[in-house]
């Protein structure tokens, strides 16, 4: 079975969803990843199909033109600033776009108040035939896979999922031997990228890949433009990889450098060419 693939929006941002089907398709993915919740971040363009017919029409027409299926869409989050009931316009739009997923992230440590809300927004995603994925991150408020794993079984709904990230599982200091010793229906897909080291120690004189400090500069550095190759950082991604089961990958890995250097469609290509010659060289199927 070979692996399948999905281009994130994050590794090539602010690019228009109907250019990022075509860059996806002309790079060889299987899916792609788009991001239809903005976060409102300071330049970020935004991209609504759901408040914009003729942005939902030029969609579903280059979808349908490159053949290019839609896996998911971003960003639920459960924070309590943000009102969850403009998800869901979001989620049945990209339900009718062909959409399986939806990615979402917990941004407070009020676990009675984000256990609630992660029920009412996969609730949500359940009415559009959505699978809702948790993703953890270790300055959010769902900080490692034990945590999460805690969250989707408080939740008790068979349409949410742990969503690991091999950078932030990496930061988090999740092994590969946590994720085997986990059952696998806890896994629906996975974000793959690398990220660099932190600092070197008299332990590990090329630096630990876990970082102590939560707002350490180059964590999030890392996570919004300097992401890095798979197999060219300091993460175990292939031991990541080999425990969990083949489910899709989707590569989220922004790097302004080295879109720079290559342009969008140039790095959306590396990114896919690179993992697939490092999990032929690991032995990944």
């Amino acid at each position: 079975m070979a692996r399948k693939f999905s281009l994130a929006y994050l590794t090539i941002p602010g690019v228009n969803p109907m250019d990022q089907i075509k860059i996806a398709k002309e790079a060889g993915y299987d899916f792609v990843s788009l991001r239809t919740i903005p976060m409102h971040l300071p330049g970020e363009p935004e991209f609504l199909p759901q408040k914009d017919p003729k942005l939902f029409a030029d969609i579903q027409a280059a979808l349908k033109e490159y053949d290019m299926p839609l896996m998911d869409i971003e960003l639920a989050r459960i924070r309590k600033d943000l009102d969850i009931n403009e998800y869901e316009p979001a989620f049945e739009a990209a339900a009718k776009l062909g959409a399986s997923d939806v990615l979402g992230s917990v941004w407070t440590r009020d676990v009675a108040w984000y256990t609630e809300t992660a029920g009412k927004v996969a609730d949500m995603a359940k009415k559009y035939g959505l699978k809702f994925n948790i993703e953890f991150l270790p300055w959010a408020g769902v900080r490692n896979l034990q945590e999460d794993i805690t969250l989707v079984d408080a939740l008790g709904r068979d349409n949410v999922f742990v969503m690991v990230d091999t950078l932030h599982a990496g930061r988090a200091g999740v092994t590969g031997a946590e994720l085997a010793r986990t059952p696998r229906k806890y896994f629906n897909f996975i974000h793959l990228c690398d990220g660099p080291a932190g600092p070197a120690t008299e332990d590990m004189p090329k630096g630990d890949p876990v970082l102590d400090n939560i707002k350490d500069d180059l964590m999030l550095f890392t996570a919004r433009e300097g992401r890095m190759y798979p197999g060219e950082g300091a993460m175990a991604i292939a031991e990541m990889v080999k425990a969990m089961p083949e489910i899709p990958l989707s590569i989220e890995l922004p790097n302004l450098k080295e879109i720079k250097a290559r342009g969008n469609a140039g790095h959306a290509k590396q990114c896919l060419d690179v993992a697939k010659k490092y999990f032929a060289a690991n032995g990944i199927n």
